[in-house]
């Protein structure tokens, strides 16, 4: 804020240069990146809409997460096939990822969602 000027002030210079706020309710906020992902917990967010044009306002406690890619190769994916039965090689691989490598997470993701 503006040293020295009142809230409601403020909130009537801005109305009359046709700039709205609104605080939102958020309780986490995530921006994904290529290579990493910021998480904001606890935010305060605020939405400026300035003729048109829509801002973000976001404080909080942030942390930052570093994405690791997982290296599958084709040997775990033909394991993975022949635990799985699944015979199509990229659906093998996309369920490797999702378990981040992990084949026997793999196997009992299949199996929950062939359970479903």
């Amino acid at each position: 804020m503006m040293p020295n000027i009142d809230p409601r002030q403020l909130k009537r210079i801005m109305d009359s240069m046709g700039i709205k706020s609104t605080e939102l309710d958020a309780s986490r906020v995530v921006i994904e990146g290529a290579d990493m992902d910021i998480i904001v917990e606890n935010p305060q967010v605020t939405k400026i809409d300035a003729k048109g044009s829509v801002s973000f306002q976001i404080q909080g406690d942030i942390k930052e997460v570093d994405k690791v890619k997982v290296q599958i190769d084709d040997d775990d994916i033909k394991l993975f096939m022949e635990k799985s039965g699944i015979d199509d090689p990229e659906k093998a691989r996309i369920a490797l990822e999702q378990a981040n490598g992990d084949i026997a997470a793999a196997l009992i993701n299949l199996k929950d969602k062939e359970g479903s």
